[in-house]
């Protein structure tokens, strides 16, 4: 028991040291990508790359997992929040995620009070041409794949291991089912999961 408190005492006040490490270099990564940002808690480091002409902005009260610890669900990747050129990621306040992929390519906009569940992928390109005759040069086929906004509204929950394809628009209130696969827009206060997500029943509000 003594040596069982001891271990909690250690990692205690190792994960404080750790976690001020963690903020440092975040806010360096944050700062190195041009996003602009208020207040944030880390755990781990996200991977941020924002490229020149692109546009990143988070609002207050960010909550960041980018380690198992954070939240042990079996997902050991970082936050990814990758902006292209061009591209506009715009995120509200009060955002929770965990160990999620954000890949903007054009327009991606996510509302307040919103929880991402770990390994969640938001994803507004289909990332290659459709056209297999065009996927066999490089340049034809990146020149050529499909790119449609997603807009997510407020107090939206993502269970993990979902993913939000291109041209989604998810309203407010709505809840994902872990796992799912999200093709359509959803309406407010409605429930749905699978792959493809299909609607399950409203939220009764």
């Amino acid at each position: 028991m003594k040596l069982f408190l001891i271990y909690k005492i250690i990692r205690r006040v190792t994960n404080y040291f750790i976690n001020a490490i963690d903020r440092l270099c975040s806010t360096i990564v944050f700062w190195g990508n041009n996003v602009k940002y208020q207040s944030f808690k880390t755990n781990g480091v996200p991977y941020v790359s924002v490229a020149l002409g692109g546009y990143c902005s988070i609002g207050d009260n960010l909550n960041m997992n980018n380690r198992i610890s954070g939240n042990p669900i079996g997902c050991y990747n970082r936050c990814t929040l990758f902006v292209d050129k061009g591209a506009i990621l715009k995120i509200g306040s009060n955002l929770g995620i965990s160990q999620a992929a954000i890949v903007c390519h054009t327009s991606i906009t996510i509302g307040n009070n919103v929880k991402i569940g770990g390994g969640v992928g938001i994803f507004d390109t289909d990332f290659h041409s459709l056209d297999s005759l065009l996927r066999v040069d490089s340049k034809t086929d990146i020149t050529n794949k499909i790119k449609k906004p997603i807009i997510i509204g407020n107090d939206v929950f993502i269970g993990a291991y979902s993913l939000i394809l291109k041209g989604v628009t998810i309203e407010e209130n709505v809840i994902i089912g872990a796992g799912s696969v999200v093709t359509k827009s959803i309406p407010k206060n409605q429930i749905w999961a699978g792959n493809p997500a299909k609607f399950i029943k409203i939220i009764k509000c």
